[in-house]
């Protein structure tokens, strides 16, 4: 006959042990978002501060101090003589120096990522040289050389040193995608029948296009941001970083910060949109 046991009393039940508390054991659980958020804020702080100081109107010729709120300068974004010149110069110069780098660079790359030849090594190094080599030495090399070859300092010299310096970059980017490509994809496309050509451009290049994407944005950014390289060979013309950095010795107009604000939410447009793609292209698939 089964026999029923009472239960037992609470001397004999187990005891669990409690999980340590304390006033920091909230901070000690989120420690690594908490860091997070501290990074991103100390990283847009400055660009917060672009955008704030955008709608001031200064007491005076700088625009350092809030005095209060104004959409003057974004209602009349030329109003500063010359910003919008060198601005669509820095444009100019961005496009057709990202454009030459992307194609240079692509090319590079798929050279050194997919092709053995003598000198692939030293290849290699020497595209890292620009990216290693201080913008000061550079830019005075440069002129040195445009000097000696008699050739007059302008947007011409300019373009040239762009694509110098961003082509780098674009081969690191570049290449560092081509890295990352599964051989098996392009070797099943050649067993379908498919030849080089429509495997390249069906198969390889819609792979590699991020990367592309990913190396123009850099290329632009750094082209359109650039100072020293430039200052030392743009002659009389004169770019929008260097606009920037005369205004800044007879003072700051916030037009100036509009446009340091609409690169900031351009940048972070494209970013999201791109983000967006990805989203939707990951759900169909």
């Amino acid at each position: 006959m089964a026999t029923i046991t009472a239960p037992s009393t609470a001397s004999d039940s187990v005891q669990i042990r409690k999980r340590p508390g304390g006033p920091f054991r909230w901070i000690r659980s989120r420690i690594i978002p908490i860091l997070g958020v501290g990074v991103l804020f100390y990283m847009f702080l400055p660009i917060f501060v672009v955008v704030v100081m955008s709608f001031n109107d200064p007491a005076g010729r700088y625009n350092y101090t809030w005095n209060h709120f104004s959409t003057d300068a974004w209602t009349n974004f030329c109003g500063v003589a010359g910003m919008c010149d060198s601005l669509v110069l820095s444009l100019f110069i961005g496009v057709v120096a990202t454009a030459g780098s992307v194609v240079l660079g692509t090319l590079v790359a798929f050279a050194i990522g997919r092709y053995r030849f003598r000198g692939r090594a030293g290849s290699n190094l020497l595209v890292f040289m620009p990216m290693a080599t201080p913008e000061v030495v550079m830019g005075s090399s440069l002129l040195t050389l445009f000097v000696a070859m008699s050739f007059a300092t302008g947007v011409t010299t300019i373009l040239i040193a762009h694509i110098m310096f961003c082509l780098s970059f674009v081969v690191v980017t570049v290449k560092a995608r081509i890295a990352s490509l599964d051989p098996r994809l392009e070797q099943a496309a050649m067993d379908l029948y498919a030849d080089e050509k429509t495997t390249f451009w069906r198969v390889t290049f819609p792979q590699v296009l991020p990367g592309i994407v990913g190396a123009s944005l850099l290329a632009f950014s750094l082209s359109f941001d650039d100072f020293i390289i430039t200052n030392f060979n743009s002659g009389s013309s004169v770019t929008f970083p260097m606009f920037v950095w005369g205004s800044a010795q007879r003072g700051t107009p916030p037009q100036i910060n509009v446009v340091g604000s609409l690169m900031f939410f351009i940048s972070l447009a494209i970013v999201l949109i791109g983000q967006v793609l990805q989203r939707r292209r990951a759900k169909k698939a």
